[in-house]
Order: structure tokens, then C-alpha cells, then sequence
């Protein structure tokens, strides 16, 4: 994810995640079939292409974080 200086209201809370999240917008982009440009500039894929790509990033964090949850409750 490309580091601008905008207004952003995206911060990270744990800030070692950084690079996982990184990694794993590659990963999902390659899995989508999507050519995602290696310096991390997004700005020449569509709309759809990076709604996409954040999609399922958010869809395998939830999914990652219920189970995680659900892991913690069994007893």
C-alpha cells in the first residue's frame, strides 16, 4: 500500500501488520488474476479491479479474526 500524504483515516493498529498486509494484497491480486504493479502504484487499475482486491482482503481479515474469536471462547 502505497504511503501517501492525504488525509487518510486508515491507521493501522498494529503497526507490525504492515507488512502482512502488504503481502497479502499481492497475493490476493494474483489470485484474482489481477496484474498488480510490483512499485505499488494502483492508480492504473479500474475501480472494480481494486474494489475487488480490497474486498476479498477484508473478507479473509474477518474471517481470520472470527475464527481467532471462535477459538478463544471453546472450552
Amino acid at each position: 500500500m502505497a504511503q501517501n500524504n492525504n488525509s487518510s483515516s486508515n491507521n493501522l493498529v498494529v503497526r507490525q501488520a504492515s507488512g502482512a498486509l502488504e503481502q497479502m494484497k499481492y497475493e490476493v491480486a494474483q489470485e484474482l488474476g489481477i496484474a498488480f504493479p510490483q512499485d505499488g502504484y494502483a492508480g492504473n487499475l479500474t475501480s472494480y479491479e481494486n474494489g475487488s482486491i480490497g474486498g476479498t482482503i477484508t473478507k479473509r481479515l474477518v474471517t481470520l479474526a472470527e475464527q481467532q474469536l471462535a477459538g478463544q471462547f471453546r472450552q
